[in-house]
C-alpha cells in the first residue's frame, strides 16, 4: 500500500458541499401557506418537494443554509441495510414489522432513482452491494443470524466468507443492488422543481416555536415574520419544536467521522460496513476524474470520549493499511440521533398535535429513512393511508427495549450534568490555553471556555448549554463546543451550530476585532 505524505486537513470540508448551491434571501414578512416545512435537509427538502407536487402551497425555512447540515456531511449511501438491525428487529418488533422497515427503505431506493430520471438530475447515482463484515468470531455468529432474518423477510443478499481488502474477515454478508450518490447534487435538483412549482425557499430564518389558533398554526422566527398554515413539518434534524414530546429525553446523539482519501489502488467497487466497533465504513465517488474513497467511523456520544481530532487519526491508520493513502483532500464529521428502538419517529409531533408533524432520529440513514419520512409526512397531510404510518409513529413505546435504553441514556445524561458541575477544580487558567486550542477555563471565578485562535486572540464563552444547563466540552477536530448532554453544539464564539438549544452561549471575551 502507498502511505499518506499529506497530513490530515486542518480545518473540516465536506466533499459534497464544494457543489454549487443556489442561495435564497430571509424571510422577511409574515407569509400564509398551506404548509410551511422546517429544515433544509433531505427529509425536508424531499417533503416540500412532494407537497409541491401535490398541488399545495409550500415554503421551505432553513436556519442556516440548505443541505449545510447532517445531509451535507453524510458518507451518501442509499441503502436498506442499516448495519446488523433486521434480527434485532424481528425480536424486538416482530418478523412482519421488521419487514416493512426493510420495505419502506428498500421503497425509498426506488424513490430517489425514479426522481433522478425523471427531473434529469446528475448526481453520479450507481448502484452498489452493500457488505457488512465482521472481523471476530462473535460477529461472525451475529452475521450468520443476520443471515437468517435477511432469509425470513426475503431480503435479497448472500452470506460470504471474505471482502476484497487486506481485512482478516471472520464473515460477510451482502445486500444486493443498493446505491450510492451526490446529495447535494441530488437534492438540488428536487429544489429546482420545487421552486418551479411555485415553492418558496428562505435561509437564515431560525424558527423558534409554534403556536396553535383555531384553524392554523403559526410558525414563530426568531427575527419576528410569522408562517401561517395548516400543517408544518419539523424536518431539523433535532425537532424545533417539540410539543411536550420529551424528544430529547428519547434521542442520543452520536459523532462519527469521514476521511476522504485519494488511493493509488484500484477500488473494487461496493459499499462496506464493520459490523465489529470500532466502526469503520468505506464508499468511493467520483472526484475530477479520479476515484475518492470515503473512510468513516469512529462512532461516539457527542462531547464525550477523546479528542476528537484522534479519531481521523485512528481513520487515517485504517485507511493506509487497507486502501493506501495518496493525499487527503477532505474531512468532515457528522451528528446523528440514535432513538430508543433504533426505529425514527415521523408523523405527529404528539398524538393531541395533528397540525405539526415531526421527522427525526434517523439513525445514520438518513438517505433513505429521510426520504421515507418526506414519503409519509406527505401521505399524512394529503389524508392519504401509508403502510408504514404505525412503524414510525412517534408516539409509540416498546417496552423492550425501550424502557432499558431510556433509563440508560437519561441516566448518563445526570451523571453528564453532575460531573459538569463539579469539575472546577480540574480548570485550566485561560493563559495555559494555546494557539488554535479551547478548553474549560477558570473565568472570573466561574467554569468558562476559552478559545485561542490562529493569530492568538481569544474567545471566552459560558458554557453552561443554553438548552437544559449541561456543560459543554471542547470539541478540538471541529472547532465548537458540545453538549455530552442532549448534543446541542455551539461555534467557539456560543452561536448554535446544532439543537435542540436554539439560544448561544453567552460570549464573555472576544479579542477579535
Amino acid at each position: 500500500m502507498t502511505h499518506s505524505s499529506s497530513p490530515i486537513p486542518t480545518y473540516p470540508e465536506s466533499y459534497w458541499l464544494r457543489a454549487e448551491r443556489a442561495s435564497y434571501p430571509s424571510l422577511h414578512e409574515n407569509l400564509e401557506v398551506d404548509v410551511a416545512v422546517v429544515g433544509g435537509g433531505i427529509a425536508g427538502i424531499t417533503s416540500a418537494y412532494l407537497l409541491a407536487k401535490e398541488g399545495k402551497s409550500v415554503v421551505l425555512l432553513e436556519a442556516d443554509q440548505v443541505l449545510g447540515g447532517t445531509t451535507g456531511h453524510t458518507t451518501a449511501k442509499i441503502s436498506a441495510q442499516h448495519g446488523l438491525i433486521y434480527e434485532e428487529l424481528i425480536q424486538h418488533i416482530g418478523e412482519e414489522d421488521a419487514k416493512l422497515y426493510y420495505e419502506s427503505n428498500r421503497d425509498a431506493l426506488h424513490f430517489i432513482k425514479e426522481a433522478i430520471e425523471t427531473e434529469g438530475i446528475a448526481c453520479d447515482f450507481t448502484h452498489e452491494d452493500a457488505y457488512i463484515y465482521s472481523v471476530s468470531e462473535k460477529k461472525a455468529h451475529a452475521i450468520e443470524k443476520e443471515w437468517e432474518a435477511y432469509k425470513k423477510l426475503g431480503i435479497d443478499g448472500e452470506i460470504l466468507d471474505r471482502i476484497p481488502f487486506s481485512i482478516s474477515t471472520t464473515k460477510a454478508i451482502k445486500m444486493s443492488n443498493q446505491a450510492q450518490f451526490h446529495p447535494v447534487n441530488y437534492l438540488r435538483g428536487l429544489l429546482e422543481t420545487f421552486t418551479q412549482l411555485g415553492g418558496q425557499v428562505f435561509e437564515h430564518t431560525v424558527c423558534i416555536d409554534v403556536e396553535d389558533e383555531e384553524t392554523a398554526v403559526k410558525v414563530i422566527t426568531k427575527k419576528g415574520p410569522t408562517v401561517t398554515c395548516q400543517h408544518v413539518v419539523a424536518a431539523t434534524h433535532f425537532p424545533f419544536y417539540d410539543g411536550n414530546g420529551l424528544y430529547f429525553a428519547r434521542m442520543e446523539p452520536e459523532r462519527s467521522y469521514t476521511l476522504a482519501v485519494k488511493s493509488k489502488e484500484t477500488y473494487p467497487g461496493g459499499m462496506y460496513l464493520s459490523a465489529d466497533d470500532p466502526k469503520r465504513s468505506l464508499r468511493s465517488t467520483e472526484y475530477n476524474g479520479e476515484k475518492l474513497i470515503l473512510v468513516g467511523g469512529e462512532n461516539h456520544k457527542t462531547g464525550e470520549g477523546i479528542e476528537t481530532s484522534k479519531h481521523y487519526e485512528h481513520l487515517l491508520a485504517f485507511a493506509e493499511e487497507t486502501v493506501g493513502v495518496d493525499s487527503i483532500p477532505f474531512r468532515w464529521s457528522a451528528q446523528d440521533l440514535l432513538t430508543l428502538d433504533k426505529i425514527p419517529y415521523i408523523g405527529y409531533v404528539t398524538k393531541k398535535k395533528t397540525r405539526v408533524l415531526v421527522a427525526t432520529g434517523f439513525q445514520k440513514w438518513g438517505m433513505t429513512l429521510g426520504t421515507v419520512a418526506g414519503k409519509l409526512v406527505t401521505d399524512i397531510i394529503c389524508d392519504r393511508a401509508n403502510p408504514y404510518k404505525e412503524l414510525y409513529d412517534p408516539s409509540r413505546f416498546h417496552a423492550d427495549p425501550s424502557i432499558k435504553k431510556f433509563m440508560k441514556m437519561n441516566s448518563d445524561v445526570a451523571y453528564r450534568f453532575f460531573e459538569g458541575k463539579l469539575d472546577f477544580l480540574q480548570r485550566k487558567s485561560v493563559d495555559d490555553v494555546g494557539i488554535d486550542k479551547g478548553s474549560p477555563v477558570h473565568f472570573r471565578g466561574s467554569r468558562a471556555g476559552a478559545y485561542r485562535d490562529e493569530h492568538g486572540a481569544v474567545h471566552i464563552v459560558d458554557t453552561t448549554c443554553t438548552h437544559l444547563g449541561c456543560e459543554c466540552e471542547w470539541n478540538d477536530g471541529e472547532r465548537t463546543w458540545d453538549c455530552p448532554c442532549h448534543g446541542s453544539r455551539f461555534s467557539y464564539k456560543g452561536d448554535v451550530v446544532e439543537g435542540p438549544a436554539d439560544q448561544p452561549l453567552h460570549l464573555l471575551q472576544s479579542d477579535e476585532k
